[in-house]
């Protein structure tokens, strides 16, 4: 973990909060057609269309991700996480390269979506699981909804809530008086794998919208979405934010683009 620039934070936060917006919007094609009827359900218990229903929810989504993303900044300035690309933006610099950073995200991201798809077909298939077949969304759908992820869901697991476990492990940990010291690795790999179990716990309310949740869906949304928690986890302390978004997007390509283009 690396100190930090003297920015205005306020500046960082609008520029990170426009990403995640972007994020919410991007999905909604995505939920429209996967959950499309429990969304009429849910639309004609609610007496309102569909449109507005997802559009109620985006306004929520998006003033959630405003919270989140201001304290999650906070918090993440304090533990010593970094933000170089919005650091710059912010400060209407040039936006720092970092090609190996840049590289190894792309490369990881796209290797462990790929395990993550061997494995559901493979490994979670004959437990009932839902199968990546051509049911799943249109390519172009995947690829949208890969800036949620990307984007949406690292500010919520990574910046807010791994950076105020992290913060509050070191104040455990070091005490009050820790400084500018960082949390020792094995401090940080505890709050990195809550974090990474309760990415995978999240996944289940969609999961349950589509089939009954059982046992076996409870542990593959454990294996398959904390496996990739981890590794997000690691770029965000190692590289900052913007390589733990990448690493992300570019699981979420081989999870939601590939297998519908390949079915």
């Amino acid at each position: 973990m690396s100190s930090q620039p003297a920015v205005n934070d306020w500046k960082v936060w609008a520029w990170i909060w426009g990403f995640g917006i972007l994020g919410v919007l991007a999905v909604l094609p995505y939920v429209a057609e996967l959950q499309g009827p429990a969304l009429r359900q849910a639309s004609a218990q609610a007496g309102m269309g569909v449109p507005a229903l997802l559009a109620a929810s985006s306004v929520q989504g998006i003033v959630l991700i405003g919270i989140c993303s201001r304290i999650g900044l906070w918090a993440a300035r304090r533990a010593g996480f970094a933000f170089p690309v919005f650091d710059a933006l912010a400060g209407r610099k040039p936006v720092p390269w970092a090609p190996r950073a840049a590289l190894a995200a792309v490369v990881g991201g796209l290797l462990v979506g790929a395990l993550d798809v061997l494995l559901d077909v493979f490994v979670f298939a004959p437990s009932a699981t839902i199968a990546l077949n051509g049911s799943q969304p249109a390519a172009w759908k995947g690829f949208l909804a890969s800036f949620y992820g990307g984007i949406t869901e690292e500010i919520l697991l990574r910046l807010f809530l791994l950076s105020l476990l992290v913060l509050g492990l070191r104040r455990l940990v070091l005490g009050k008086n820790a400084g500018d010291r960082a949390l020792p690795a094995a401090g940080f790999w505890a709050a990195n794998a809550m974090v990474a179990v309760a990415f995978g716990l999240a996944h289940l309310p969609g999961t349950a919208v589509l089939v009954p949740l059982t046992a076996s869906l409870v542990v593959r949304a454990i294996v398959l979405n904390g496996g990739l928690g981890l590794l997000f986890g690691e770029f965000y302390r190692r590289w900052g934010l913007e390589m733990a978004m990448l690493a992300h997007f570019s699981a979420d390509i081989a999870l939601h683009v590939v297998p519908p283009l390949v079915a």
